[in-house]
């Protein structure tokens, strides 16, 4: 695994070789997660389609299209994941941002604080302008995240994701980077 930052919190890049961590956080997460996600079948668990999963995963960040970060615990254990996808460069520099904590670790504020420390290697090394993030108007946990860390609601889209097989609305937010100012 590679190490994006060490404080406040551990922020990985999973290898392949480390796919049973991320195997592992799914699977005792998976029901915690199920609502929140695309409809997973069980071949999505098998360590196979894992580390299909973080293989895919870390090409994309050795060739700039993504940012895939696992938090870990003082054991080594994943217990959330902030994941910056769809990287765009030329005029947009631009990525959607997604997340998740595991059951276990909710509440503790992990996810705040790594949406807030991902953000900042977001704008500050990968230079990116806009961090595109959207959730289900009932999931007020996500809102609050979003909101804690500086995220504007700019829309509503209705009917725009298929979670847990059902299309559901989302509000849309983002966060510009707070040095474009000086561009």
């Amino acid at each position: 695994m590679r190490r994006i930052a060490t404080t406040p919190l551990p922020l990985v890049v999973l290898e392949p070789s480390d796919s049973e961590t991320l195997g592992a956080y799914y699977r005792e997460n998976r029901e915690h997660l199920a609502p929140w996600e695309p409809h997973r079948d069980p071949a999505f668990y098998t360590p196979e389609h894992v580390r299909e999963l973080v293989t895919d995963r870390y090409r994309g960040y050795l060739d700039g299209t993504s940012l895939h970060l696992s938090v870990l615990d003082q054991g080594g254990a994943m217990v959330a994941e902030c994941n910056f996808t769809n990287i765009v460069r030329g005029p947009f520099q631009a990525c959607t941002l997604g997340f998740s904590v595991a059951k276990a670790s909710e509440g503790k504020g992990i996810m705040t604080a790594t949406v807030g420390q991902a953000t900042e290697i977001v704008f500050g090394e990968l230079g990116l302008h806009r961090i595109m993030a959207n959730y289900m108007p009932r999931n007020a946990a996500s809102a609050r995240v979003l909101e804690k860390c500086g995220f504007v609601r700019e829309g509503f889209a209705k009917q725009y994701l298929k979670i847990a097989d059902q299309w559901e609305d989302h509000v849309l937010t983002a966060l510009v980077n707070p040095a474009a100012a000086d561009d």
